[in-house]
């Protein structure tokens, strides 16, 4: 359990160095999470499995990651309110409709060198 924690915490951070214009366009310095969810969600989900989950907001549907039974949403922070999660099993083709391919392949491979960069500077 403290090894899949570990991973989840140099995930985010990856995540955060990587998050850009490039991996979606509602991005901002002041709010980088933003618009981030669905390539978030799949990248989350090719390096760690486990499902993808949905649940409805006012702007649309938010995806979210539950790894081992636990619910990881890596771009909440994107959210002023608190998130009343639903939990409805969703996949990753509706996740890939919030994305495209250049942003899903601009996100995977920033991630995949943050992630070699934290651990080679291990």
């Amino acid at each position: 359990m403290e090894n899949n924690t570990f991973k989840i915490e140099q995930i985010m951070n990856a995540l955060s160095k990587s998050w850009s214009l490039e991996s979606s366009s509602k991005w901002s310095k002041y709010n980088p999470a933003k618009g981030q969810c669905g390539v978030t969600t799949l990248v989350v989900n090719d390096l760690l499995g486990g499902e993808i989950k949905k649940t409805k907001l006012p702007d649309g549907w938010h995806f979210y990651n539950m790894i081992n039974g636990r619910r990881h949403d890596f771009t909440a922070s994107q959210f002023i309110e608190d998130i009343l999660y639903m939990d409805i099993p969703s996949n990753r083709e509706e996740a890939y409709k919030d994305t495209n391919d250049k942003q899903y392949n601009y996100l995977k491979q920033n991630v995949l060198i943050n992630l070699d960069t934290l651990f080679i500077s291990w």
